[in-house]
């Protein structure tokens, strides 16, 4: 007995030791399947809920206060803001959660905060290079942008705070260890924030650069908000010895920098068919219009930032679902979650072509009611982003990161020439442009993912 005893005393006090918020995150039992997603999703939705409440209400102070044209100028810093972080930073999180899904399921926290590591390292790297070409943006090509000259210094430094506050790796911790509740409560400062200042910011008088700066400054609390939480779900695999085994942690994640520069490719892409439009009006018919097709656009993306939500969802179930379920249980699993994006894609154009006018009257005032026409097609088009929003972390998850990358270049092409052909009608033009790019994106993007299947299936039968 006595011998028993030490050699259990032993084995105690050679077992690692596992901080709480560790064991919370990796060890505790998780749903599967569906049932997952949807309570991702429900912590996803309930602070992004929140968030969308917030967004509305300072969108309609800042569109109020500012005026069209002043509006103008902040959305085309914003927008150029946001196509420059998609230009220079990597989508770290992707990664963590396409090679991070199989050390987590298997414990192998060294091997986790190696990955990890080289993910926060090209953030870094992303960050300084985003920083030097928005200097070269905004000194060589400020007046190409029709911005005014007194906004230049303020969108430079605007532009590099969310550089550095849009690195996604911490992002990408939370989201594999399915601690997606942290996440909800982190990414409600942002909204929060911003909705207190735009009422402080009324009271002291409205300006283009009182806006800019609460904007950053939140972000980048988020950001540093996200980084702690991080660090406390896995302090073991974020431990400096993990750091800098660059090679080590290529050769143990067959596939890393295709992946890398695959959804680097894509990402850009999504980013400048995003924001390449709201560029173009400004550049092509003027800071009023650019005003008029942001607050359209601002309406219609956030139909799209809920495709994103059912994304970031679906991606680390897919991922995990991959490792542990058999074909048939993953292909059922993507055929539920995008009869759900589809009807929701429906309901949410209806909304928006029953209700735009109203709702802009409502949030910009009679100056933006002129948007109703140019968010007709924009909504059009975010609910074809809707309906295909599992296409994409299905394809990811299964190995398969080209194909989404070739539509979407194909999607771009065809924005390029709509906006070419369709410019002289306007903003709406422009509008109407984006609504078939992303149609065609959709029909593409419908018929990879159901061939893959297929394909899949096959191969199965045959095994």
């Amino acid at each position: 007995m006595a011998k028993l005893f030490a050699l259990r005393h032993r084995r105690r006090r050679d077992r690692p030791m596992v901080p709480l918020m560790e064991t919370d995150a990796a060890l505790r039992p998780r749903r599967s399947g569906l049932a997952n997603i949807l309570k991702n999703l429900g912590w996803l939705l309930g602070g992004k809920g929140f968030g969308a409440l917030c967004s509305l209400i300072y969108l309609a102070v800042l569109s109020r206060s500012l005026g069209l044209k002043e509006f103008g100028h902040f959305s085309l810093i914003f927008g150029t803001g946001q196509a420059l972080v998609a230009v220079a930073s990597f989508q770290t999180w992707q990664t963590l959660v396409k090679f991070g899904a199989a050390p987590v399921h298997v414990q192998d926290w060294a091997r986790f905060g190696r990955l990890a590591w080289l993910c926060g390292a090209i953030d870094v790297s992303g960050a300084i290079v985003g920083c030097v070409i928005a200097f070269v943006v905004y000194y060589g090509f400020g007046e190409a942008l029709n911005l005014n000259p007194a906004y230049v210094d303020m969108a430079f430094a605007f532009n590099c705070a969310l550089l550095w506050s849009r690195m996604t790796t911490p992002n990408g911790i939370v989201r594999v260890l399915d601690r997606f509740d942290l996440g909800s409560y982190v990414e409600a400062i942002v909204p929060a924030g911003r909705l207190i200042a735009s009422f402080v910011i009324v009271l002291a008088g409205a300006t283009v650069g009182r806006f800019l700066f609460a904007w950053a400054l939140f972000d980048l609390l988020a950001a540093a908000a996200y980084w702690v939480v991080a660090s406390r779900l896995v302090p073991q695999a974020l431990r400096r010895e993990n750091f800098g085994h660059w090679r080590q942690t290529l050769r143990e994640n067959a596939g890393l920098s295709a992946f890398f520069g695959v959804t680097y490719c894509s990402s850009t892409l999504d980013a400048i068919y995003k924001q390449g439009p709201l560029l173009a009006v400004g550049a092509l018919m003027g800071t009023s219009a650019a005003g008029l097709y942001r607050l359209a656009d601002q309406l219609a993306q956030s139909i799209g930032k809920l495709s994103t939500l059912i994304a970031r969802a679906v991606f680390p179930e897919f991922a995990m679902a991959h490792i542990e379920a058999d074909p048939h249980a993953f292909r059922r699993l993507v055929r539920q979650v995008t009869a759900m994006a589809g009807i929701g894609g429906i309901t949410v154009a209806l909304v928006a072509l029953l209700f735009g006018e109203t709702i802009l009257a409502v949030i910009g005032g009679p100056e933006f009611v002129a948007g109703a026409a140019v968010l007709v097609p924009l909504a059009i088009g975010a609910s074809f982003e809707l309906a295909a929003v599992t296409y994409e972390p299905m394809l990811y998850s299964t190995g398969h990161a080209t194909y989404p990358l070739i539509v979407r270049t194909v999607a771009l092409a065809a924005l390029g020439v709509g906006i070419l052909a369709l410019a002289g009608f306007g903003p709406v033009g422009v509008g109407w442009a984006v609504a078939g790019g992303l149609a065609l994106a959709y029909l593409l993007m419908s018929a990879t993912v159901w061939s893959v299947l297929r394909h899949a299936r096959r191969a199965s039968a045959a095994a």
